[in-house]
């Protein structure tokens, strides 16, 4: 019998734009999303998603009740500055004290992210990451967040999975602006983000709030599916494009020589360079030294080949098996490993990965002394039967993974708590509705909850911290 330690959080995640809805309330601003998705061939938006701007105090009597103690949420940039670098809204303001206060009334404390994927219209015409004016403003509104909830919330997550940003906006292609294949917008982007990550962490260390501030990142382990040379380096590349160039970045302060090294000969595949100010390095340096904590977020875990010719990807967006393709120029190919099962969305189901993935943040980053996963979960076709949805599969997706983060802890991982994909059923950026991920089943018609068959299993595990 499998038992986590006795405080460790048992959460539940979300995010603005996947859940809150009332897009339009309130003074809200436009984020890119809200333009994206209302364009023609879009058949799906996030106007009212799963209405948590008006359920909220619903859904965190839910937490309560089965046995949820913490939750992520994230602020809507554009319900606090509506453009992004203006004039601030009040009605923003009220409402997250309301929903901050409506958390801790629940007995379940709220881990609050800053940047969810949803940069303010203006600014994203403006460049988004590439544009480093943007990162004044992400920092101008971070501090008027800590300013506003600092007294009550006591962990902050400054930006959500940068590697899913920019591979969504500039190397797959499904995220606006849609740019494909260009590695180097991406990497450039990556740095500009830990930078501003940087940068916010400083600020609010300025503030002696007693809180702690990290960042999330998205972290897959690559493993070569042979012992061929090519193999194992197409394996190393894109660990070093995807997970080690960010986590040098926010955990070390620094880029190793060999990331750089990595780093600069793939840029070099696409006749570019890397473009890092001359106070940049030192903004790392002292933001990696007062970062509190690192989230990561884990879902799958990728096998490379060797791969020589040009980037070509497709986005298996609909749940139909064995669609995915995902090659990139100067970096290698995800192949499926035959021995390991995958998901309709052809994400290979492989805790190990999470295990490994802790365990080397331990040993390659020694200063990180402290670590959530804050996203894990399984997007699958629930079927409501009979007000019921006996979602099984989810259920043994997530005890594999409460398993190997437990094989972690008792390999001297400091893992604090773990925060399930996601609480209700939310938005997913690409997938629509169709892909549901909560322990609750969101009937987005009527806008009322069900309980999975999940949720009372979490319940169950969570009370008695005990994996079963």
């Amino acid at each position: 019998m499998e038992r986590l330690p006795e405080d460790f959080i048992f959460g539940a995640a979300t995010a603005a734009f996947q859940a809150e809805g009332a897009v339009n309330d309130d003074g809200r601003g436009k984020c890119y999303w809200d333009e994206y998705l209302h364009r023609a061939e879009s058949t799906f938006n996030g106007d009212t998603a799963s209405d948590f701007y008006h359920k909220y105090r619903e859904d965190t009597a839910l937490c309560r009740e089965y046995g949820i103690n913490g939750i992520r949420i994230s602020i809507a940039w554009t319900r606090i500055i509506p453009d992004g670098s203006g004039k601030v809204n009040q009605k923003g303001i009220d409402f997250y004290n309301d929903m901050i206060n409506a958390c801790l009334e629940a007995g379940v404390e709220p881990y609050v992210t800053l940047h969810h994927f949803d940069t303010p219209l203006e600014l994203f015409k403006n460049g988004d990451w590439l544009n480093r004016e943007n990162t004044e403003h992400f920092v101008r509104f971070a501090k008027i967040c800590f300013e506003n909830f600092g007294d009550r919330v006591k962990k902050w997550i400054t930006i959500n999975e940068p590697w899913s940003v920019v591979a969504g906006q500039y190397i797959i292609g499904h995220f606006p602006p849609n740019i494909k294949y260009d590695v180097p917008k991406a990497v450039q982007a990556m740095h500009n983000m830990c930078t501003a990550h940087a940068k916010a962490v400083i600020e609010y260390k300025k503030m002696n709030l007693n809180g702690e501030i990290g960042i999330i990142h998205i972290l897959e382990s690559k493993y070569p599916i042979s012992e061929k040379s090519e193999d194992i380096r197409a394996a190393l590349l894109e660990d070093t494009l995807a997970n080690k160039f960010m986590l040098d970045a926010s955990l070390k302060g620094s880029y190793s020589e060999s990331t750089m090294q990595i780093i600069l000969e793939i840029l070099e595949k696409y006749d570019a360079k890397l473009d890092i100010k001359e106070d940049e390095p030192d903004i790392l340096k002292k933001g990696a030294e007062l970062n509190d904590f690192l989230g990561v977020n884990y879902y799958a875990s990728h096998f490379l080949k060797g791969y020589e010719g040009e980037t070509e990807i497709y986005h298996n967006g609909t749940g139909k098996k064995g669609t995915s393709i995902f090659r990139i120029k100067g970096v290698g190919e995800r192949v499926k490993n035959p021995e390991i099962e995958t998901t309709d969305w052809d994400w290979p189901i492989y805790p190990k990965g999470l295990y490994d993935m802790l365990v080397r943040i331990k040993n390659e980053y020694p200063d990180c002394q402290k670590l959530y996963v804050t996203e894990n979960g399984m997007g699958y076709k629930d079927e409501f039967i009979n007000g019921k949805i006996e979602d099984i599969p989810r259920i043994d997706y997530i005890k594999k993974h409460l398993a190997a983060i437990n094989q972690a802890i008792t390999a001297g991982v400091n893992v604090k708590g773990y925060f399930v994909w996601s609480l209700m059923d939310v938005l997913s950026w690409t997938n629509g509705f169709n892909k549901r991920y909560g322990l609750f089943y969101v009937d987005f018609q009527t806008q009322k909850r069900y309980p999975k068959k999940s949720a009372y299993w979490y319940k169950e595990t969570a009370e008695s911290k005990v994996i079963k």
